[in-house]
């Protein structure tokens, strides 16, 4: 066995050695050196360090070129303490060197274990390089699963260190691939190649994007799609676009994405250690004085993603998972639009998702690894929330801050998401991306607290405040449910792409559905009522209902019978919708060459849909517009629901991918609101209209790296 070790690890040393030198002088050029990668980021050269602390080596000499890839010796350190020809501790160890200094001490190692002789080494010899700026990463050849639009999730494409051996050219071009959020397999130790930053593996990704948008109706003045509901446009222009339609036009670059994904080692080969970093300008404008007349260019950057990744590899086929930090939810997040809007990214247009503070532990089961077959379950606590429009309302920032921060931890609970998901590979040519299902689900609660400070009694001037306030001297709470189901399905083939989402919840707010609305406030069955009363987030809030006490009983002088109060039930306002995207490779159809300037060209049709139950708009209590709109009227719904009931959209998508880094993409789309009843709830360019549409298009440059 010791001699089979022997021979078995000389073997790979060799092979090892042998395959920059197989490779040829070309690739060890740097990538401005390629007329066809002139697009590619290049880092500042930092010279090599040589190994701290060396020891003296009982090898021969004779000088090896350190010429192999850190990745590559991390692989054979896994391969030898897999085989007992190393221990784990010897192998970290070499694995934690500098970088260029690895290989060096592996050889050592091996010459100590006299698994080397001199006479191997002086075979396998190369002249010895004179040390050299390190190199810059260059980009390497597209993941399947790299959407080529660069929309929200977008999985960035890995990056090499030049030296390597190049990868080899598709031989066919590839199909349309989903935008996938969640990994279909595990990460694997020393997968992720990069920049070394000592033991730890970097590896920076990104886009710049710079569009030209025009909008046929944009009240809003916004840059993006918003809903039928014009909250910048003043009290008196709300569903009004004024004598126009408010055609705009917008050239935007905040759409500029960054990120860095990270792995750290570790001892054990079967424990990989990984995380994300990711960042936007899609934030707020700059109030500095210095920049205050000119704040609409200056946006401030946002963070999008930031998480580490535990996974244990029991097995071949079982890999056993945690994630902490910031990273999508499981609910929505699982299928993604592919358009170039994507500052929101069809939000409350049938494109349901949402990023948020979590702990989520999971496994990756392969049923069948020819046939590509995992069973993936995961289940995530998540940061209770509920979501706030900052400018709905006189609130303002404090309403934001009421809502969408304290109502859902004021419940005392946190989110609970799960979704199980089975990938397999329905189509088997080449350059096809596996085929997946998922099954997800949340369930939350948002609670508002009113202290008895906020009472109406006044000393007795209220008979029937007082009446029902005296069930609750120390104040009381409301609260409502949030819930939701999502089927998600995206089947690629050689010939198109289908990827479709449906759901349906209640209070979908903070998960970007339901036509912003959240809860109401449901008085049906109540005799009187006291409210709406100040709550200690700040409410009543705008376009969510009010905390208000009600009397089950018929009154008494005024007052409500001893128990009969009560408080009125809160309950989320439902809502359902989706989206189906169609994707067409058309340079596939066309037998375009993969290696030219023709092998990018796809088109994307997306139709979406979200919709608020129409029962819910128009609950038993009252209807939004019974009581000329105005919330609070009687023994009506104390606050009633927006009156949006319908958003929908359609977009024809064609993206041009001139190389691995550049895509041009222009987008042409329909952006509707319709209100509920057939009222004529809006004024375009001075008539009435039950529905308001955004006729937009868009394009511009995407450049990745």
């Amino acid at each position: 066995m010791s001699t089979l070790k022997k021979w078995l690890s000389s073997f790979l040393v060799v092979a090892v050695m042998a395959v920059p030198v197989m490779a040829g002088s070309s690739d060890a050029k740097p990538a401005n050196g390629n007329s066809g990668n002139t697009n590619s980021a290049e880092a500042s050269p930092t010279p090599a360090s040589p190994s701290p602390n060396p020891s003296p080596s009982p090898s021969p000499s004779v000088s090896l070129a350190a010429t192999t890839s850190d990745a590559n010796v991390s692989a054979l350190l896994n391969v030898l303490v897999q085989k007992g020809v190393l221990a784990p501790t010897e192998a970290n160890s070499i694995r934690n060197a500098a970088p260029g200094a690895e290989f060096q001490l592996l050889v050592e190692a091996l010459s100590r274990k006299g698994i080397l002789s001199a006479a191997d080494l002086s075979a396998a010899a190369v002249p010895a390089a004179q040390p050299a700026a390190f190199a810059a990463p260059v980009a390497a050849s597209e993941n399947v699963e790299t959407s080529l639009g660069s929309p929200d999730g977008q999985t960035p494409l890995p990056s090499r260190v030049a030296g390597e051996v190049k990868p080899p050219l598709p031989s066919v071009v590839a199909a349309v691939a989903p935008v996938r959020v969640f990994p279909i397999d595990a990460p694997k130790s020393g997968a992720l190649t990069g920049i070394k930053a000592g033991p730890i593996t970097l590896a920076p990704y990104g886009f710049i994007k710079a569009t030209v948008v025009h909008d046929s109706s944009d009240p809003d003045g916004d840059d993006f799609p918003f809903p039928g509901i014009w909250l910048n446009a003043g009290g008196n222009s709300t569903f009004n676009t004024g004598p126009t339609k408010d055609p705009e036009v917008h050239i935007k670059a905040r759409s500029t994405r960054f990120g860095m994904n990270f792995e750290w080692p570790d001892a054990s080969p079967k424990l990989t250690l990984t995380g994300k970093i990711e960042g936007d300008f899609e934030g707020n404008f700059s109030e500095v004085d210095n920049r205050d007349v000119s704040s609409i260019r200056n946006n401030e950057p946002q963070l999008r993603l930031a998480f580490v990744r535990m996974d244990y590899h029991a097995s071949d086929a079982t890999d056993i998972f945690f994630v902490g930090g910031q990273d999508w939810t499981l609910f929505g997040s699982g299928a993604l639009m592919n358009i170039v809007e994507t500052t929101f990214n069809g939000a409350f247009w049938g494109d349901i998702y949402g990023r948020s503070p979590q702990l989520r532990v999971g496994f990756i089961q392969t049923l069948a690894k020819e046939q590509h077959v995992n069973l993936e379950g995961q289940f995530g606590v998540m940061m209770p929330s509920t979501g706030q429009i900052l400018k709905l309302g006189s609130v303002g920032l404090a309403g934001q801050l009421g809502q969408g921060e304290r109502e859902g931890a004021d419940a005392d609970r946190p989110e609970w998401e799960g979704r199980v998901a089975l990938s397999y590979q329905l189509d088997p040519a080449k350059g096809v991306a596996p085929a997946q299902v998922a099954l997800v689900g949340f369930r939350s609660r948002r609670t508002s607290i009113v202290p008895n400070t906020s009472y109406l009694c006044d000393g007795g001037e209220n008979p029937l405040a007082c009446s029902l306030e005296s069930a609750y001297p120390n104040g009381f709470q409301a609260s409502s449910t949030q819930w939701g189901g999502q089927i998600v399905a995206q089947i690629p083939t050689r010939w198109f792409t289908l990827v479709a989402s449906a759901y349906k919840g209640g209070d979908l707010r903070f998960m970007l559905g339901g036509q912003l609305n959240t809860y109401f406030t449901d008085t049906g069955g109540l005799t009187a009522i006291s409210g709406p009363y100040v709550t200690a987030d700040g409410g009543p809030l705008a376009a969510a209902g009010g905390a208000v006490l009600g009397c089950t009983a018929a009154l008494v002088n005024g007052e409500c019978p001893t128990g009969s109060a009560t408080v009125a039930a809160q309950r989320p306002i439902r809502a359902f919708g989706g989206f189906v995207q169609l994707g067409l490779p058309l340079s596939r159809w066309f037998n375009a060459d993969p290696k030219g300037h023709n092998a990018g060209w796809q088109l994307h049709l997306t139709v979406g849909k979200d919709q608020v139950v129409d029962r819910d708009l128009n609950n038993p209590s009252s209807s939004f517009c019974e009581t000329n709109c105005n919330p609070f009227g009687g023994v009506a719904n104390s606050v009633a629901p927006l009156p949006l009931l319908m958003g929908k959209m359609f977009a024809g998508t064609l993206y041009y991918k001139l190389n691995t880094w550049a895509s041009f993409a222009f987008e042409q789309s329909v952006y509707a609101t319709r209100a509920m009843d057939h009222i004529n709830l809006y004024t375009i360019a001075g008539v009435n209209s039950n529905e308001w549409q955004d006729h937009r298009t868009e394009f511009g440059p995407i450049f990745t790296f």
